[in-house]
């Protein structure tokens, strides 16, 4: 076996293993992408048996991306969040109600405000069990016939996440005026009113 075959088998080893991202005993983990990551993170943070979670970025080929790139939308990178929790405390059904309920299903390749490929929405399912839940999900959601456009939020496959830079984690704790002027310069919450009413937000 040549070197060069080695290398690529052993780097396509490496990217198998990092794809699902692990956990530690007792805990699992999910990954949403729900448009600008600073908003996805305190519908979680509020949520019981939630125990962390992470702003990143996933779903692209470029290996340890920084914000500008993934902004820029060279990357293939999704902004996402990574929720580590207790299964024994809330269920996956339960995050992904969360989710549906702070995002807009029907806005493609853009969430609110920010345009491109990188703000799109996305489930990341970690195992079997998290994807059968996740399209169940979206397969209840358009039953209820609630939208008149189709569903764009995709279930892709998981892949590596990494964790954005130290100033994007817990934004809204560390920036608050300006975290609220964004939401609401965006108009996500007047839109998450609108298509979800009393269940926007999702807790």
């Amino acid at each position: 076996m040549t070197r060069t075959i080695l290398a690529a088998m052993t780097g396509l080893a490496l990217l198998t293993s990092l794809a699902a991202t692990p956990a530690r005993a007792g805990e699992a983990v999910a990954i949403f992408a729900g448009g600008c990551f600073w908003c996805m993170e305190p519908p979680y943070d509020k949520t019981e048996g939630v125990l962390s979670t992470t702003a990143g970025y996933t779903g692209g080929h470029v290996a340890n991306p920084g914000y500008k790139d993934v902004s820029a939308g060279t990357t293939g990178h999704l902004e996402a969040v990574k929720i580590v929790y207790d299964p024994e405390k809330v269920t996956y059904e339960k995050l992904l109600y969360i989710f549906w309920r702070n995002i807009d299903p029907v806005r493609k390749n853009a969430q609110f405000c920010d345009v491109g490929e990188q703000y799109r929405s996305a489930i990341f399912p970690q195992d079997d069990a998290q994807r059968r839940a996740a399209e169940k999900s979206k397969a209840d959601l358009e039953a209820t016939g609630r939208f008149t456009q189709p569903i764009a939020t995709e279930i892709l496959d998981a892949a590596p996440f990494y964790a954005a830079e130290e100033y994007h984690q817990d934004y809204y704790k560390k920036n608050p005026n300006r975290y609220a002027y964004y939401r609401w310069s965006c108009g996500r919450d007047a839109r998450l009113e609108q298509i979800w009413g009393n269940e926007a937000g999702g807790l």
